[in-house]
């Protein structure tokens, strides 16, 4: 019987939820959005030209429809379980907000999140705001430095300012408040972009990862005996895969792309996820709940699904959020050596393109600077986040245990 002091990881997780038939309601409307996901994607590959839009003007891409599936993953297995849950849900609120740098971190990735996103919808019209208040005739002026930075207007090859000029320097202006590229790029457009690539790379191979995990580590746990000897010998085979090698390899045979690296990173690297949870999955079979359920009869299904997923789920999340940092750091190296297909959508291109512009880089240091602070928030949220809750779900931890 759980009280008001239990753990999450030794609950008996019945008490917490509503009737199966929730469960189900949740399992049903997942199915249905990839049911439409997958005749959506169907009907654009076999029966609509490939330069109209399937609606309005979305013309969706296979990284598009895998986006979307990994979203209803999200919302149906991890939104919604939070809202059932209030009272576990609060009160995990309530010890996540005695760590200011943990709330901070979660309040940026709540804000990377949405403006991911979302930020696509509004890239085309505010791009053409932002042509139309520059007022440049060749589209966007270069060189323009940040709003409250200033750079010198006198030989360096700047011809115009959109900000103040004054005492032989340019002002930076809200029309820009990022700064512009030596291209003639806006950098918060460019930023914006990244941010939606970034979101993509973590979702999705978070929606790849944990499923993968907690599926051979519950599997293994719960069986033991040859199953479980199978299981981890593969999970030691594939973590002596390198899986930078083998993205290397497939993308000069076939050439990279982000779904490519999404698909071999994704794949590949949810082998120390899965021991944890073999490992914690091993403790909770010798719980008093478990043994009753074995000793009532109920199907292995049922005592994996109902018993023992849910006191690991805690094992994966932190797991895969301390994972996620690794893979916007790749994916960011990838983008500046330009591996993938969408290079120029990244963080790391935007960095490469600022180091090889025809002025020193130290003169357009914010075309540099700005990418890299993005990166480093990014990352430092999910490894702050993460360390947080392993706080919080892991009481041994709190135990030095």
């Amino acid at each position: 019987m759980a009280t008001r002091n239990d753990t999450f990881d030794t609950i008996e997780w019945s008490e917490y939820t509503t009737d199966s038939r929730s469960i189900a309601r949740r399992t049903v409307a997942f199915s249905l959005v990839a049911l439409a996901v997958a005749l959506g994607f169907f009907y654009d590959l076999f029966f609509l030209p490939d330069t109209d839009p399937l609606v309005f003007e979305w013309n969706p891409t296979p990284l598009d429809w895998i986006f979307t599936l990994s979203l209803a993953i999200f919302f149906c297995y991890v939104l919604v379980p939070l809202a059932q849950n209030r009272e576990l849900t609060r009160r995990r609120w309530e010890q996540l907000k005695t760590n200011p740098v943990a709330v901070a971190s979660l309040g940026y990735l709540v804000f990377f999140f949405v403006t991911g996103l979302v930020a696509p919808m509004f890239l085309s019209p505010l791009r053409d705001a932002i042509v139309a208040a520059d007022g440049f005739r060749y589209d966007i002026t270069p060189y323009q430095p940040p709003f409250g930075f200033t750079v010198p207007f006198y030989g360096i090859g700047i011809t115009r300012c959109v900000g103040q000029l004054a005492n032989n320097a340019c002002h930076g202006s809200l029309i820009h408040p990022l700064g512009t590229t030596g291209s003639g790029e806006d950098l918060l457009i460019e930023i914006l972009q990244g941010m939606r690539v970034a979101l993509e790379v973590t979702l999705i191979s978070a929606t790849l990862i944990a499923p993968l995990a907690t599926a051979v580590g519950t599997i293994a746990a719960y069986f033991g005996g040859r199953v479980d000897e199978v299981l981890m010998r593969y999970v030691d085979l594939q973590q002596a895969i390198p899986p930078l090698f083998v993205f290397l390899l497939l993308q000069a045979l076939y050439g990279g792309s982000i779904l490519l690296m999404i698909a071999v990173f994704g794949l590949l690297s949810w082998g120390s996820t899965a021991r944890l949870v073999r490992s914690e999955a091993l403790q909770k079979t010798e719980l008093g709940f478990v043994r009753a359920a074995k000793g009532a009869g109920s199907g292995h299904l049922r005592i994996i699904r109902d018993h023992l997923l849910p006191n690991v789920s805690s094992t994966v999340l932190v797991s895969v959020t301390l994972q996620i940092p690794t893979l916007v750091l790749i994916e960011a190296m990838l983008g500046y050596f330009k591996l993938h297909g969408d290079g120029q959508n990244s963080w790391g291109y935007l960095i490469y393109a600022a180091f090889h512009n025809d002025f020193h880089p130290t003169f357009l240091w914010w075309a540099e600077v700005i990418p890299v602070v993005f990166i480093v928030l990014t990352v430092a949220s999910f490894s702050f986040l993460g360390d947080a809750l392993r706080e919080i779900l892991d009481p041994r931890t709190r135990e030095g245990l």
